[in-house]
C-alpha cells in the first residue's frame, strides 16, 4: 500500500514539472513567433531602400521600383497569403510588411 501512495505522489510530481517545462516551451514559442517589424531606419533596411509602404517609394531614387511590386508578391518573402507582414532573409529575425517593398525585390516564380 505505501508503495502504490509514493508512486502515486511521483507521478503527480513528474506530470506538475512536466506541464510547467511544458507551459514554458508554449510561451517561448509565441515569443519567437512574434518578431519585430523591421524598421525603414534599420541600417540593413535603408541600404535596400526599404520602404513599408510601396506607394511611397521614391520612383526617381529607386528606378528598379515598378507599381505593383510589394513584398507580398517577392519571391525572398516568407509570409502566407493574407498575412499582414511575413518574414524575409534579408532582415534575419524580423519581418517586412506585406504592402512594403525593397530595392531586393524578386519576381517569384
Amino acid at each position: 500500500m505505501t508503495s502504490s501512495i509514493t508512486s502515486n505522489i511521483t507521478n503527480r510530481r513528474v506530470f506538475m514539472l512536466q506541464a510547467v517545462a511544458g507551459s514554458g516551451a508554449l510561451a517561448l514559442a509565441s515569443a519567437a513567433q512574434a518578431q519585430a517589424m523591421v524598421s525603414e531606419t534599420d541600417p540593413a533596411a535603408s541600404g535596400l531602400a526599404y520602404k513599408a509602404d510601396a506607394t511611397k517609394v521614391d520612383k526617381a531614387k529607386n528606378p528598379k521600383y515598378a507599381a505593383g511590386q510589394i513584398c507580398g508578391n517577392c519571391a525572398l518573402f516568407q509570409g502566407k497569403a493574407g498575412d499582414k507582414a511575413g518574414g524575409c532573409p534579408l532582415f534575419a529575425g524580423k519581418q517586412v510588411a506585406t504592402a512594403g517593398w525593397c530595392s531586393a525585390w524578386a519576381k517569384k516564380g
